[in-house]
């Protein structure tokens, strides 16, 4: 069984706890990064905690007791919530205003990166580098809390985050939109600066362990590679992210 302790726990000012707190916080606007139950229920509360959650965007995760226990709070009745330290924006908003500025969209996609650390390296490199939004699932990415925040140097506290249900749709909206979507992958043909990243352009960046899905890899346009002379199995998510990053950045400077 997972040790919850090893893992900080999160302020108790930042919990939501039982399943009416959570359903008015929902109901009055307040962001929820996601919530814990600890087992599937078919009771009315249940359903509408769902429509609501589907309709907000936000996670559902069913864990075992020993997670809500880790909370260290008393009648949760099997509902624990966290509340969001990142203010969630959406992509198409994101997208018209930065075009609306005179700017070049240049976005960020994380896919199944679920360590803090590199989640807070790769935020705090996108800001300083000029990336406008970054992108994340619902689901498969590590949560964006206090820890992430404190990693990042308060980067994900400035730079637009936009949460969406799938990586798939917001590529398709990417399109929509006439941005280009390059894939970050090891065996690709095509080396980074050999791409014109001075065109509207988004980033996909996969987890260390299984890379990009490869449903996704599928629709982006175009894989790209960090040249590397050195015989190694791959860079670091988040060194590679910035070595990325920065040739982009070199380009639009000029």
């Amino acid at each position: 069984m997972k040790k919850f302790r090893q893992q900080r726990r999160p302020k108790k000012n930042t919990l939501l706890v039982g399943p009416l707190s959570i359903l008015e916080a929902m109901k009055s606007g307040q962001q929820i990064d996601r919530i814990y139950i600890a087992t599937k229920k078919q009771d009315e509360t249940f359903a509408m905690m769902k429509t609501l959650a589907a309709e907000q965007g936000v996670p559902i995760n069913f864990v075992p007791p020993a997670k809500l226990n880790f909370f260290n709070v008393t009648n949760h009745g099997g509902y624990v919530a966290q509340l969001a330290k990142v203010k969630y924006l959406q992509l198409q908003d994101v997208i018209s205003h930065t075009v609306e500025k005179g700017e070049t969209p240049f976005l960020l996609l994380l896919d199944g990166i679920t360590d803090i650390r590199n989640i807070g390296g790769i935020a705090r490199t996108a800001f300083c580098m000029g990336v406008q939004a970054i992108v994340i699932p619902e689901k498969g990415v590590g949560a964006l809390h206090e820890d992430a925040i404190l990693t990042s140097a308060g980067a994900l506290e400035k730079i637009a985050v936009c949460r969406v249900k799938t990586l798939t749709e917001a590529v398709d909206l990417l399109h929509l939109n006439g941005i280009t979507v390059l894939a970050s992958e090891m065996k690709a043909a095509t080396k980074i600066d050999e791409v014109d990243f001075t065109l509207p352009s988004a980033i996909v960046m996969g987890g260390e362990e299984k890379g990009i899905h490869e449903s996704l890899l599928n629709i982006c346009d175009a894989k790209i590679k960090i040249p590397m002379p050195g015989d190694f199995e791959s860079l670091n998510v988040s060194v590679a992210t910035g070595i990325i990053l920065y040739e982009a950045m070199k380009q639009r400077l000029k």
